[in-house]
């Protein structure tokens, strides 16, 4: 499966990268703003997972995560990010969010959010 990590800091994209590889993760595309994202996944369908940071330039997580679902693609996005508030947390499900990680994180907790994902990519 291929993975599109989304994030704005290069520093954050190869952590992230580097825990996906770990997972046995090893087709990844990057992005460093929502607008490359939304250019990605709406022209490659080979995307299977979108791990996308909230507050980018350009355009936000948030906002390309709404634009993604009103194109409607239905590749599932994980919220990587730094806004822990249930309000941030609920206003991302709202908006088409699969699921939410936040930062920092830790190998296992990368590992225990993506492990659904990836078991569904493989059936």
């Amino acid at each position: 499966m291929q993975v599109l990590v989304v994030d704005d800091s290069q520093i954050m994209r190869k952590i992230i990268m580097g825990a996906l590889k770990k997972l046995g993760v090893n087709d990844i595309m990057e992005a460093s703003n929502g607008q490359e994202a939304i250019d990605i996944v709406s022209n490659d369908n080979t995307v299977g997972l979108v791990l996308m940071d909230w507050n980018m330039p350009v355009m936000t997580g948030i906002e390309a995560v709404r634009k993604i679902r009103a194109g409607s693609i239905k590749t599932p996005v994980v919220m990587v990010t730094t806004e822990a508030e249930k309000e941030k947390v609920m206003e991302a499900i709202k908006s088409g969010a699969n699921d939410y990680l936040i930062k920092p994180f830790n190998h296992k907790d990368i590992q225990g959010k993506l492990e659904k994902f990836l078991q569904c990519a493989e059936k």
